[in-house]
């Protein structure tokens, strides 16, 4: 990579992180890291898969369906180069899927949809493999057509990329928190007046309804505000 390229390669990265901290939310943190990989790299589709808390992955964004069909070929045999990625945390590159021997029956599907480049960086913080957050993919329709520099682009993004993810998740979570204490705080204040009982008593009744129905906390909340009734 030369000396202009690392300049305007900087230039791009700052507008990213501009981006990506100006982004609402998870879902709008994905779309701007794809569409940043499609302007940086050699890659006709992009696509970001991300662990649930099931620890499962699910695709939370790509740039074309193909990707989509690429990705759940993967999640449901559970095997591919997007898998092995997330649970090794280890980037996997394929230079040509006619030719590579790793995976041959997803290669030979994938290649049937006339992707032959692949190059899957995890999307991880921390060094423990829980602190996976998910997979950058992309993909062309050219065989190797990754370079050096494409690679290294690629984990500088991905790195920008897991922080950002990361850093959404944490607020929505903590946004819903907010959320579920407002829930249960109308709801305590419902069975309150209802009832004639002390904030200690409607949170107990809260909870014995939750355990005993197995509804969580803030369901059972927002089913008493909407209904003034509680779940059977």
């Amino acid at each position: 990579m030369t000396e202009p390229d690392f300049a305007t390669s900087a230039d791009t990265f700052a507008r990213l992180a501009i981006e990506l901290h100006d982004a609402d939310g998870v879902e709008e943190t994905i779309d701007a890291v794809v569409q940043f990989a499609l302007q940086a790299l050699s890659c006709t589709y992009a696509g970001v898969a991300l662990y649930t808390r099931g620890s499962r992955a699910e695709i939370a964004a790509v740039t074309d369906p193909v990707v989509a069909d690429v990705y759940e070929l993967q999640i449901t045999t559970e095997s591919g180069p997007l898998v092995t990625a997330l649970n090794d945390r280890t980037p996997i590159l394929i230079r040509d899927t006619t030719t590579d021997d790793r995976w041959p029956e997803w290669a030979a599907k994938v290649s049937a949809l006339g992707v032959r480049s692949v190059l899957d960086v995890p999307l991880a913080t921390g060094d423990a493999t829980r602190q996976t957050v998910g997979v950058l993919g992309l993909y062309s329709p050219v065989p190797d057509a990754f370079t050096e520099d494409d690679e290294a682009v690629a984990h500088i993004l991905a790195r920008h990329a897991s922080v950002a993810v990361a850093s959404a998740r944490h607020e929505e979570s903590m946004t819903q928190a907010v959320d579920a204490r407002k829930l249960v705080g109308q709801a305590m204040g419902i069975l309150m007046e209802r009832f004639d009982v002390d904030a200690d008593r409607a949170f107990a009744i809260l909870k014995r309804y939750s355990q005993d129905t197995n509804t969580k906390l803030r369901d059972v909340a927002q089913h008493l505000i909407d209904t003034r009734k509680l779940p059977h």
